[in-house]
């Protein structure tokens, strides 16, 4: 059993009734990934975004972001913004990282795009429903954002319990040293919804951030027998990096 990061392709099917907030906040959702004009396919898309500010910076997860790009045959990070086929590739840089809580803020070229509004997680509390919208099956069936929605089921460490020493990883103990809650949710998140917004169904505002499912066997089984159960980062700790960067 383990903790999955879910930033490549999977398959879902979801239910978006009597959330109003849905048309509202998908213009600000996103795709990330990388894209070379000369390749086949071109795009390569590695998980979900969403916009904030001033329309031109993008939250995903830390490791959703290409770690290299091949610069010489101009390979880039890329944004793609739009819906279905009316894709618009948008270059990214990254100005801000935070590796500890798996977080990362990019720069996004051309005109500004409607962004969400950040809440508080601290609000948060067990019991209460969120949704979260993001592109789990990634771009196989074009740039179609699909939402799902669950209850906070537990506020929890990071660090799940290992029953033996032998089963502790060397990110797993660099984790003891400092822990951090994160949003256990009754919802399946699949690969490509690294990134997701999880967010109020009422108001829209963004409380954390997807970033991991549980996983019962191994990787491989994840699309095929999902657990149920994902994982948010409190968007406290991206308000944190904000502040960093000016960028409140």
């Amino acid at each position: 059993m383990g903790l999955f990061f879910l930033s490549t392709l999977g398959t879902l099917a979801a239910d978006t009734t009597a959330l109003p907030v849905i048309e509202k906040i998908k213009p600000a959702i996103v795709a990330v990934g990388a894209f070379q004009k000369t390749r086949r396919p071109p795009s390569i898309f590695r998980g979900t975004g969403f916009v904030i500010a001033d329309g031109l910076h993008v939250v995903t997860n830390a490791h959703v972001v290409p770690e290299k790009v091949d610069t010489e045959r101009k390979e880039v990070v890329a944004v793609f913004v739009g819906k279905a086929s009316l894709v618009e590739v948008r270059e990214a840089t990254k100005v801000a990282e935070d590796r500890d809580h798996d977080l990362a803020l990019l720069r996004i070229t051309g005109r500004p795009i409607a962004a969400m509004t950040l809440g508080d997680s601290n609000r948060v509390r067990e019991g209460e429903i969120y949704a979260f919208t993001g592109f789990p099956i990634g771009m196989i069936l074009g740039l179609n954002a699909v939402t799902h929605r669950g209850i906070v089921s537990a506020i929890t460490p990071i660090v799940i319990p290992q029953l033996t020493a032998q089963l502790l990883e060397k990110k797993i103990i660099s984790r003891l040293t400092a822990p951090y809650n994160v949003f256990q949710l009754d919802a399946t998140a699949y690969p490509g919804n690294s990134g997701s917004p999880l967010y109020h169904p009422d108001t829209g505002q963004v409380v954390g951030i997807i970033n991991k499912v549980f996983i019962q066997e191994s990787k491989e089984t994840v699309i095929q027998k999902p657990s149920g159960i994902s994982y948010a980062i409190p968007i406290n700790h991206l308000q944190e990096l904000l502040k960093k960067t000016h960028l409140e």
